[in-house]
């Protein structure tokens, strides 16, 4: 997620607190770390309270509509009231999650705990996002890249961290939840400490950012947007129910194993993302979503062998090609989209995102639930694959256009 303000100084050279740079970054991949630490738990409860993957599907989605209720808010909020009361709230409702999370007994609990993450991760990333370009209004590009890798990295800390810790720690169900909030609570002592990087206020009401697109980069948006549903689509369905089904499929049910394959696409996906950046944007996307097609398909195969190797190294080539293919998507929609624009520009975007990986989950869920995981799976991959090879046929054909 990107959210671009400029600053007619950097706060860096008017700050001796150089390392409040590092701790935004740290803590936008603590706050992604906190949106996958149940991923690995939800097959857990959902053999101790007896629910369907259309439960676990739906408590997944509920996170993505939070968060992106606080992604069109809470950058105008930044703007009116400053970057830290915004981090500061983010901190505390996520500390508020986590606790729900500690003591959830029922699934209600659930649902209310993903909500207060939703919308405390989705505030972290765009108002830290507009910090770290505050604190170095020159270096976006590189700050965005910076920003992928550490939502990834945080992903996938937090992931196998919690997989690990449920299995080899007592109480499954709280360990991984008190752990990651002494994280939480050392970055909110970090933000309190931090200096204010936003100086000049912006004027006006704090209203909801509308979605709009500019009609001089409508195909070029539609390129990155389907790109980014595709990538979005998968994830959701990675982070929800792909754990179980990798179990099911190997007979591996340590939840390490599962842990370790989401962990693997993410962490590949960061690799790639931190690789990639001299390849042009829209030719990284293009590759990234043929890419991601096929490695789509290529994780049927790779599931039917019932061999825990193979369906690793799937996920690892999944995971490149998302970090391709989303990495060079919004590349290339930050490079074209009118500065004037961005904003509702960058929320029509979010709005598309948030809805692919929220629908096909709960539509995954749902399915799963009637005949199976194992039997929905190859057609949400021909959908999602699809998907991809539009998106990538938009792209060769705007780039001969352009040539």
């Amino acid at each position: 997620m990107t959210a671009t303000v400029t600053a007619p100084a950097s706060a860096a050279e008017r700050s001796t607190q150089s390392w409040a740079y590092a701790l935004i970054l740290a803590a936008t991949g603590v706050a992604l770390g906190v949106s996958g630490v149940p991923a690995p738990l939800y097959g857990i409860y959902q053999k101790q309270w007896h629910f369907s993957p259309l439960t676990t599907t739906v408590v997944f989605a509920v996170y993505a509509v939070a968060a992106l209720a606080a992604v069109l808010v809470s950058g105008r909020i930044s703007d009116v009231v400053g970057r830290k009361p915004v981090l500061l709230a983010a901190v505390v409702t996520m500390i508020a999650g986590l606790v729900v999370f500690l003591f959830a007994d029922n699934v209600a609990m659930l649902l209310v705990a993903r909500a207060l993450h939703g919308f405390a991760v989705g505030s972290t990333v765009v108002a830290g996002a507009a910090a770290l370009l505050d604190l170095r209004p020159r270096h976006g590009a590189r700050t965005g890249q910076l920003s992928g890798v550490a939502f990834n990295v945080g992903m996938a800390t937090a992931i196998l961290g919690s997989a690990l810790l449920a299995q080899y720690v007592p109480y499954p169900l709280r360990t991984p939840y008190v752990t990651v909030t002494v994280l939480v609570l050392l970055i909110g002592i970090g933000v309190v400490a931090m200096e204010e990087t936003h100086t000049t206020r912006a004027a006006g009401p704090i209203r909801v950012s509308k979605p709009s697109v500019p009609q001089e980069i409508r195909s070029d948006f539609w390129f990155s947007a389907l790109g980014v549903m595709a990538s979005w689509s998968v994830l959701g369905v990675l982070l929800s129910l792909y754990p179980s089904l990798a179990a099911q499929q190997t007979g591996v049910h340590n939840l390490v194993f599962g842990g370790a394959v989401v962990a693997a696409t993410a962490t590949t996906g960061a690799l790639v993302q931190l690789v990639a950046s001299g390849v042009p944007a829209r030719r990284a996307a293009i590759i990234g979503d043929t890419g991601m097609a096929i490695a789509l398909v290529l994780t049927i195969p790779a599931l039917d062998t019932h061999n825990w190797v193979a369906v690793l190294v799937a996920g690892v080539l999944l995971g490149g090609t998302f970090g391709l293919g989303f990495g060079g998507s919004l590349r290339h929609l930050s490079n074209v989209v009118p500065p004037q624009k961005r904003g509702e520009t960058m929320s029509a975007y979010y709005l598309l995102a948030y809805t692919a990986m929220a629908l096909p989950t709960v539509l995954a869920g749902w399915a799963a639930s009637t005949w199976g995981m194992s039997r929905i799976f190859p057609w949400f991959v021909v959908v999602v694959a699809a998907a991809c090879l539009v998106a990538a046929g938009i792209g060769v054909r705007d780039e001969r256009a352009t040539r």
